[in-house]
């Protein structure tokens, strides 16, 4: 980080005592079967909004459909192998998408509103088992005119194989899609994931960094931080801050 002026200030605390639920999905534009599980996300992530409720929507775009002509400009092989991580935990060895991975441990087709509403009210009635704190600046001077985004954290109670995982999603974004399966179709998605890292934790408090891209909105960005066990890959704590100051989610 080359510049450590700021330019915003958030802080967020866990859901105090209740639960949370954190809904990652694994989509492409280069899949057809995926705008429909984009809309599925975009509702979980409105809804959650207006209600005040603690759903973090998170959509992770992969990179092998890249292939069949339309590259997504929002695909990273960082997702996709985070995905392959996922289909081991769960022994199925597959992947496909559009997939909806719930704190963790569910996973379903992502267009499947039912099975996510069942999966995100279970998540909400258990208690959060990691209580967790974040607090976010916005900062000036990465590459290419890009920004920083500085997150400091603080969590309780961490399981013996913390990762602590931080994510930058925005909300809002469309684009043309001129070839592959959704050839001709304008698409816009929410939650889109355009930076993230993980790493593990040993102490109870840490910083991480991220890189966020030079074209990102903070007005329509948050910045989402939860607690996963590595081993059985279970999501144990969770909280979320908008970029733009004095919004709090």
């Amino acid at each position: 980080m080359t510049d450590t002026s700021r330019t915003g200030s958030n802080t967020a605390p866990a859901p105090a005592g209740g639960g949370f639920a954190v809904v990652e999905m694994f989509t492409s534009q280069g899949c057809n079967s995926c705008p429909p599980a984009e809309d599925v996300l975009s509702e979980i992530d409105r809804e959650a909004r207006e209600r005040g409720q603690p759903v973090y929507a998170l959509g992770f775009h992969v990179d092998y459909w890249d292939h069949l002509g339309w590259a997504d400009p929002f695909a990273d092989g960082a997702y996709t192998r985070r995905q392959e991580d996922y289909a081991r935990a769960f022994g199925s060895g597959g992947l496909y998408t559009p997939q909806m991975v719930v704190n963790g441990s569910a996973e379903f087709v992502g267009s499947d509103h039912r099975q996510a509403s069942k999966a995100i009210a279970s998540a909400l009635a258990s208690a959060a088992i990691t209580p967790l704190t974040l607090s976010v600046e916005d900062a000036a001077g990465g590459t290419g005119g890009g920004r920083w985004v500085v997150v400091d954290y603080e969590a309780e109670r961490l399981p013996a194989r913390a990762v602590m995982n931080v994510a930058v999603v925005e909300r809002g974004l469309e684009n043309e899609v001129p070839r592959g399966e959704n050839a001709g179709r304008r698409l816009r998605q929410d939650s889109v994931v355009r930076a993230f890292t993980s790493a593990k934790v040993d102490l109870g408090r840490g910083r991480v960094e991220l890189e966020v891209p030079p074209d990102l909105d903070p007005g329509h960005a948050s910045v989402v931080g939860y607690v996963q066990n590595d081993g059985d890959k279970a999501i144990v704590g969770a909280a979320a801050v908008d970029l733009a100051a004095g919004r709090r989610t």
